[in-house]
């Protein structure tokens, strides 16, 4: 991040300032990470808020399932980069990055997933999610056949769609508050 560039366009309270709840939830991924990831701070300006997008997003990105923890991050940086949301492509590359164990694929999946070296049926979750995210109103019953035939249960498809749902608000407040990507994240998992 560049020195001059504030984190986001509201204000964004200082660890001290913060819920002890919200403080506690940071240092832990501080500890973790070795930094704070800018979304924490901003979304501290309202701590409700915080706490209830992350315990969704703990709920989706942690459960068990039939889509690995990869492949849930896929679906992040595709749906994040047909928004435009740099915060969460960026961000969400390095996990994917890491979790994936590969250093290529998120930068593939970012700029165009159906080039991406993925299989089949990762490509077919992608093209559910990212119509999902852009047109919402298209999505039918032959595009839940269509994942069905990959091989992905009622449970999976919920999962897509949820997790899209989710960072599709993620996308859109990065988008509204300018967040900018921690520095960290452009060199993760690339070594």
């Amino acid at each position: 991040m560049r020195h001059d560039t504030p984190i986001s366009r509201f204000p964004v309270p200082s660890l001290a300032e913060m819920p002890a709840d919200l403080r506690q939830r940071i240092e832990q991924v501080q500890e973790k990470a070795g930094f704070v990831p800018n979304i924490f701070l901003a979304l501290a300006h309202r701590p409700e808020e915080f706490r209830a997008f992350f315990a969704y997003h703990d709920a989706l990105m942690d459960r068990p399932g039939g889509l690995n923890k990869a492949e849930r991050e896929m679906i992040v940086v595709a749906t994040s980069a047909a928004n435009h949301c740099l915060y969460c492509v960026v961000a969400h590359g390095a996990i994917l990055r890491i979790r994936a164990k590969d250093p290529l694929l998120a930068d593939e999946i970012a700029t165009n997933y159906a080039k991406a070296a993925i299989s089949w049926r990762q490509k077919a979750m992608l093209d559910f999610a990212v119509k999902l995210a852009l047109d919402p109103g298209a999505v039918g019953a032959e595009d839940h056949a269509l994942l069905e035939e990959q091989g992905f249960s009622q449970d999976d498809i919920w999962d897509i769609a949820a997790i899209t749902g989710l960072f599709a608000l993620s996308n859109r407040l990065a988008s509204a508050t300018d967040l900018r990507p921690n520095a960290e994240f452009f060199g993760m998992g690339r070594a």
